[in-house]
């Protein structure tokens, strides 16, 4: 199943995702505070029966009132397991309920549970069951996602309206099917060794591009061409598309385990987010081939794209009454089927050429012969070699004002004739030499609903009877049936779980289903179907690929045999002079950084060290290992020497005592030292009273802190006996005043403390491995000159520093400047910093809005004023802590801005074609007739008395007059517009029988089974008693000023529900608009159609792409 893990929704694509309701599923469930379920709940199958599937009913009463952020129902059992349902009654951090299905035990679950269930949540509708919102998906439940669904189930705003139907007498009434199935061992099955093929790996969200990435794969011509592509070996596969595909191709071609897409889509430019965002598989493959398109010009593999898949048809219009006839020929890449209202392919394609007629108020204006009678339609010129049938699963459901997955039953052929009936769907240029019989190649599926999903493919790679299912990193070999006629769609019925009970069957939609098909040419499948080899690819490539392949290999080796072998990390002197200043400031050195050995575990230490006699140069007993210790204050250092009798001991025996964690590693330090002659000496044997110190220097001129040596001390001796010592490893006069400090630990904070040279150094509490720092003594102005005087105050800095990358707010995307700041700083020093950089003298009109780690883009939600104690709470989100922080300079100070409720604000104009947008800001307290008295001072009205009113406007409909006396406080202008305009005479003056009326303008779009699209500006009309049509439209063409030609074309029609009545100009208007059984008046109105005359676009643009996704984008 695919894991989509967006944050929390801040921008509307992201509201309708499908996801565990924790915000980061990796987080695991948030602890909760639960409701007592103030509810009843009934299941209609007997819980000892075990049903695989039931239907739970969870009635709640008192909904409005309740007073928690979410909410458990009862358990209940199917298939032998306990769920329940989890509800947000005012939304997870969203403004839509938020709805799940929970493992109601999940906790006292074995480890490595996990099962799979089909299911659909709905919250009734109690006054009309048709508008019943019901959502369906499926997912494999497991400990890290014990609960999945829905965080933006169905807006609050219709949920609480009581007008609804959703709530009555205060109770919601919630149901779940759910049915429960088996779960296969996804993860013993070897898919090379299986089918000969393998799979590709999931980033998160990519299983569309999987199954789309293996059907372009395999098509060998395709292949072919990308491995005939020209790339060199200095290019990087993350930065070249080409050199992505190449690699990812050869990985497929020859590799034995599944293969990696981060490359191919680093290629696209996506950066991780992009890798969660579920996309569309159509607009995937067309931004994809007109990539490669574009990446072939000029190359010897030019055209393969349009040799493959572009095929002609022709746009056709042709008089009925006069000899006249236009035509278009346009290319495509891809068709797109009606599924809705059609049983198959061929019925389809019927539609696709179905002829229209223009006549009456739809007559085609020929240019000389002016309004005629005509026929339109579509005939093909040619189909291409590979034929894409993208298929029309989605589609706006206008009544719900929502999209929806069509999930009828729709058939496919092995083999399609499009010559049939002859040749109905062909021009009549059409090459009838070309013999267009097709076979199937593969067949792409969708599994789950409109709001997220699966996907996968069934390919037969070589056209032989033997399909593959290609799911992500699995293949498996399928049979014909489990291809074709399981991924028809329509329902499945399952057996009755209880035959005594009277119960209505358990019918289940088949959420699985066709989405895209991919048809070979018979006549072209030899030179499709072709062989492609080693001498296809490129040498370079090839050596790159191979070589990576080697040391994938060798590392799986080395993990396979890891428990054999022990790895020794030896640190020296030489890594401490090199780190210390650099990468480290705390502690001693990065052990990743050190040399490394890797080690059978039954080898003697002793001959061990013969290996760093080699390695080093260091004669076996010059020697010296000491072990590493993590003490309580979480710091680490060397604590004691080995013991001969430890030396005399196996590797693997030596690293258990050292460590008694389950770690692999020996982490030790080799002490060394040196003669006159710099050469190894051998060590004195060190005694009971001696201590190891390690000694760092600190210069607070320069502000930098470096490693000097170490050296044995008596633990009786006092620092005053070592002070020579010290100014001779620091290069300092013999009679240098130095200060001495130890450096006792750095998390949560900063410990070095000042040393009682006189005290002995057991008195100070000092003992091996322990660090000093020192630093000459500093004296009256020589303080005053250094930013951080001591090594306690540098090191507090050190501990505290972050470099933030600032952005401006409106380029999210790119760093302007960096700025070293404190964790520490508060809001005033950050944005006083910001003010500094940017030369500006008032930093209280600096805003700051902190990042969001998962979508790498700015929270929607700014950092208010004095809002953070500290930049480091400005920084983190979430477990994570970021270096970005987003800027943007106001006109006015923040605390100025925050007491203001600030409106987007369109006036439309009464007697001028204009509409001017005015920012309006107003105390929070202000009510609407503020904000329309703000306005009058800035707009030119038609006359001094006119009177404003504010609407909302929402996709070309009005959804409100406001109150003059409404608070602005709670006005949300983010996804609506505020309409300010004129009240005209006419509506002051209503009489008793008169009617204000809405008035949209429509049109139909013909590529979506003839839905009612609404456009332009929507507004009020006022309609008498008796009026005819013909009257109405006279004061409309005069309001609007529209030509007599151009409103001619208009047709008029009564819409309630989005379904069109059309109206003649003897029909009384008013009649019409006496039903007051709807929802809004926006659901009543009159329309003015328009013909659609926007010519369609040649390749097959995704009219499917759900509302609330981001279009696909490749960067490069």
């Amino acid at each position: 199943m695919t894991l989509m893990t967006p944050p929390p929704p801040m921008e509307p694509e992201d509201d309708e995702m499908l996801v565990p309701h924790s915000d980061f599923p990796t987080e695991g469930p948030q602890p909760m505070e639960v409701a007592p379920a103030e509810a009843a709940s009934t299941v209609d199958a007997q819980v000892a029966d075990d049903p695989p599937s039931a239907r739970f009913t969870w009635t709640i009463e008192n909904f409005s009132r309740l007073n928690v952020k979410k909410m458990y129902s009862e358990i209940f059992y199917v298939g032998g397991y306990k769920w329940r349902v989890l509800i947000f009654p005012k939304g997870n951090n969203v403004d839509h309920l938020s709805m799940y299905l929970d493992v109601a035990d999940s906790s006292s679950l074995p480890y490595g549970w996990s099962r799979y269930a089909q299911f659909s949540l709905a919250v009734m509708n109690q006054i009309h069951n048709k508008f019943t919102v019901r959502k369906d998906t499926q997912h494999q439940f497991n400990a890290r996602e014990s609960d999945w669904g829905f965080t933006s189930f169905m807006p609050l705003s219709e949920l609480y309206d009581p007008g609804r139907g959703y709530l009555v007498n205060d109770t919601c009434i919630v149901e779940a099917d759910v049915a429960v199935r088996r779960v296969v061992d996804y993860w013993s099955h070897d898919s090379k060794k299986e089918t000969g093929y393998v799979g590709l790996k999931n980033q998160g969200a990519t299983c569309y591009m999987n199954s789309l990435l293996q059907t372009l794969y395999h098509i060998p011509y395709f292949r072919k061409a990308v491995y005939h592509m020209p790339t060199t070996e200095n290019d990087m596969p993350s930065g070249s598309i080409p050199l992505a595909l190449q690699s990812l191709f050869y990985k497929l071609q020859y590799s034995d385990t599944s293969v990696a897409t981060k490359e191919l889509t680093k290629s696209f430019g996506w950066d991780t987010y992009d890798s969660f965002m579920q996309h569309d598989v159509q607009e995937l493959n067309r931004v994809l081939c007109e990539k490669l398109e574009d990446k072939m010009k000029r190359t010897v593999v030019e055209g393969t794209i349009q040799q493959l898949f572009e095929g002609h048809h022709m746009n056709y219009i042709e008089c009925i009454n006069v000899d006249y006839k236009s035509t278009r020929k346009e290319s495509f890449y891809d068709l797109q089927l009606d599924v809705k209202g059609c049983r198959d392919v061929y019925a389809s394609f019927d539609k696709y050429v179905e002829v229209e007629r223009l006549e009456g108020d739809n007559k085609y204006h020929a240019e000389q012969f002016g309004l005629q009678d005509a026929r339109k339609g579509v005939l093909f010129i040619d189909f291409p070699p590979v034929l894409q049938l993208q298929l029309k699963r989605f589609e706006y459901d206008f009544v719900r004002d929502t999209m929806v997955k069509i999930n009828d039953r729709y058939e496919f052929p092995l083999q399609l004739d499009l010559d049939r009936e002859n040749g109905k769907y062909l021009s009549p240029e059409a090459d009838r030499g070309v013999r267009n019989l097709y076979t199937l190649h593969s067949v792409l599926v969708h599994s789950g609903g409109v709001h997220g999903g699966h996907y996968y493919a069934y390919i037969r790679p070589t056209l032989s009877d033997q399909w593959f299912k290609f799911d992500d990193e699995r293949v498996t070999k399928e049979d014909m049936k489990r291809a074709l006629e399981e991924q028809f769609g329509g329902e499945e019925e399952l057996p009755q779980t209880n035959p005594g009970f009277n119960n209505s069957p358990f019918k289940f939609t088949k959420y699985s289903n066709a989405y895209m098909l991919v048809y070979i040419r018979e006549s072209d499948k030899e030179k499709i179907i072709c062989n492609v080899d080693e001498k296809d690819i490129a040498e370079h490539l090839r050596i790159r690929l191979k070589k990576e392949q080697e040391e994938k290999e060798q590392k799986r080796k080395e993990k396979a045999e890891a428990h054999l072998y022990t790895i020794i990390k030896v640190a020296r002197d030489d890594d401490l002079v090199e780190q210390i200043g650099r990468d480290v400031y705390f502690d001693l050195v990065e052990h990743d950084k050190v040399r490394c050995f890797r080690i059978q575990k039954q080898i003697p230490f002793n001959i061990f060290k013969e290996e760093v006699a080699k390695e080093f140069g260091i004669p076996v007993q010059c020697q010296r290992f000491w072990l590493w210790a993590k003490r309580q204050n979480h710091t680490y250092r060397p604590n004691r020497p080995l013991t001969l009798l430890e030396e005399g001991q196996s590797v693997g025996q030596l690293r258990e005592v050292s460590n008694k964690a389950n770690n692999a590693e020996l982490k030790l330090f080799l002490e060394v030292d040196l003669g006159m002659d710099l050469q190894p000496v051998p060590l004195p044997e060190k005694t009971k009273d001696e201590i190891l110190l390690f000694f760092k220097l600190y210069d607070p001129f320069k502000e930098e802190l470096r490693y000097v040596g170490r050296l044995f001390v008596k633990g009786s001796g006092k620092p005053i006996e070592i002070l020579s010592k010290l100014n001779e490893m620091a290069g300092f006069a013999p009679d240098e005043e130095i200060d001495l400090f130890e450096e006792i630990k750095f998390e949560p904070n900063v410990m070095c403390e000042l040393i009682d040279k006189k005290l002995n150094f057991r008195g100070s509490q000092l003992e091996d491995g322990d660090i000093i720092c020192f630093q000459k003594s500093l004296q009256g102005q020589n303080v005053e000159q250094c930013r951080y005087p001591d090594v306690s105050s540098f090191l507090e800095y050190v501990h505290n520093r972050q470099v933030v990358r600032f952005r401006s707010l409106e380029k999210p995307k790119e760093d302007e400047f960096c700025l070293e700041l404190s964790k520490q700083n508060n809001y005033d020093e950050v944005v006083e910093c910001v003010a500094r950089h940017l030369s500006l003298d008032d930093p209280s009109k600096i805003r700051l809005t902190p990042h969001n780690c998962y979508s790498q883009q700015p929270k929607p939600q700014p950092i208010k004023y004095r809002g953070v104690e500290h930049l480091t709470d400005m920084l983190i989100h979430y477990n994570q802590t970021s270096d970005i922080l987003y800027y943007e300079v106001l006109d006015i100070p923040l605390p100025e801005l925050q007491g203001l409720k600030t409106l987007k604000v369109a006036f439309h104009h009464a007697t001028k074609d204009e509409v001017v947008i005015h920012t309006i800001r107003l105390p929070k307290q202000s009510t609407v007739g503020d904000v329309i008295n703000d306005i009058k001072s800035k707009v030119e009205l038609s006359h001094p008395n006119a009177e404003l009113r504010l609407l909302e406007v929402f996709y070309h409909k009005i959804y409100k007059i406001f109150p003059l006396h409404e608070k602005i406080e709670n006005i949300n202008d983010q996804y609506w517009t505020l309409r300010a305009e004129e009240i005209p005479e006419e509506e002051k003056n209503l009489g008793p029988h008169d009617r204000l009326i809405h008035v949209y303008h429509f049109m139909k779009d013909t590529a979506q089974n003839q839905q009612v699209q609404n456009f332009g500006e929507p507004f009020f009309l006022v309609i008498h008693e008796g009026e005819t049509l013909a009257e109405v439209k006279l004061r409309i063409q005069k309001k609007l000023q529209v030509s007599d030609e151009e409103f001619s074309k208009w047709k008029f029609a009564f819409l309630s529900l989005g379904r069109p009545e059309y109206l003649q100009d003897s029909d009384i208007v008013s009649t019409r608009f006496q039903r007051r059984d709807v929802y809004g008046a926006w659901e009543q109105y009159l329309g003015l159609e328009h013909l659609d005359n926007a010519p369609k676009r040649s390749y097959a643009a995704n009219q499917n792409r759900h509302t609330f996704e981001k279009p696909v984008r490749i960067y490069n």
